[in-house]
């Protein structure tokens, strides 16, 4: 691909990225207005602003925007730099204790090492701000691993929350190239051409488990088995999003509709579902892009 190219398709992800967080955000409310809504399909007649998990994938975009590839002490500098603009935009408590000590000045290697005792983070971050990388890189599957894995060492050292974000990525690139006409994988393929690309991993062996999930199986059976997010880790968050992307990828209004009625982490879901989903769809929603809040409208995007 060219490199305009490369930049058109990881902001496209960037966008899905933003439109499911908006959307998944507003439904942060007791889980049985959550529900009802859904049943009604109803959305909130007000703005919708994003989380960190735009804010984190708008650096994903600047870095490779700026240097066509992840130099990750590059992208801790914008991570801590986004994050210091506003860090009112729902990051959890490890977030913000790394991005606080990278932006005063600490080595990111020596503060994402330290996270949870020394095992480092295994969550669902690093995959939530991936699909950028997928979208750009979508013609050469090493370098999406590659790259996808260097920008979860910033903040996810553990091995769970770095297959997370390659996991994604690859989904990303395949469903772009799904839809320049290079991959014609589909369900139990498209998921399993995933997983053959990952290291050994909960993770992966969660991915393998959702091969067997039909299309038709009850909501409440799919988290069962694959989580919801609920655990904000990658292992019970990543697989749920690929089987959602993978059943639903015609429609991005559908595959967050379903995306959200897991409740659970509900802005990461839509955000990682959105991501993905977004490079094979030729629209969004008219109706909910008047009402989300634009990457390239916010102070991060500059």
């Amino acid at each position: 691909m060219e490199l305009k190219d490369r930049i058109k398709y990881a902001k496209r992800a960037l966008d899905g990225i933003a439109l499911g967080d908006c959307f998944g955000q507003t439904f942060f409310v007791p889980d049985e207005i959550a529900r009802q809504r859904i049943k009604d399909r109803e959305i909130l007649n007000e703005p919708w602003f994003f989380t960190d998990d735009t804010v984190m994938a708008i650096g994903i975009y600047q870095i490779l925007e700026r240097y066509e590839k992840v130099d990750q002490d590059e992208l801790a500098k914008i991570f801590a730099k986004n994050y210091a603009l506003d860090w009112h935009r729902g990051y959890g408590g490890t977030a913000h204790s790394i991005l606080q000590s990278i932006g005063e000045g600490r080595d990111w290697r020596e503060v994402a090492g330290e996270a949870f005792d020394g095992m480092g983070s295994m969550g669902n971050g690093g995959a939530m701000r991936a699909a950028p990388i997928g979208a750009y890189f979508a013609d050469d599957m090493d370098k999406v691993l590659y790259h996808a894995k260097a920008s979860a060492e910033v903040t996810h050292a553990h091995l769970e929350g770095i297959v997370g974000a390659m996991a994604v990525a690859v989904a990303a690139a395949l469903f772009l190239n799904k839809k320049r006409g290079c991959y014609r994988g589909e369900g139990e393929i498209f998921l399993r051409d995933i997983a053959d690309t990952l290291p050994e991993s909960d993770t992966k062996h969660k991915i393998l488990s959702a091969v067997s999930i039909k299309k038709e199986s009850s909501i409440d059976f799919v988290v069962s088995v694959l989580g919801n997010g609920m655990m904000l880790t990658a292992q019970d968050t990543v697989p749920f999003c690929l089987w959602c992307a993978v059943h639903y990828y015609n429609s991005i209004e559908e595959a967050l509709w379903v995306a959200v009625s897991a409740l659970g982490d509900r802005d990461t879901i839509c955000a990682i579902v959105g991501g993905m989903v977004s490079l094979y769809v030729e629209e969004f929603p008219r109706q909910w892009l008047d009402y989300m809040e634009r990457p390239e409208d916010s102070p991060f995007f500059c």
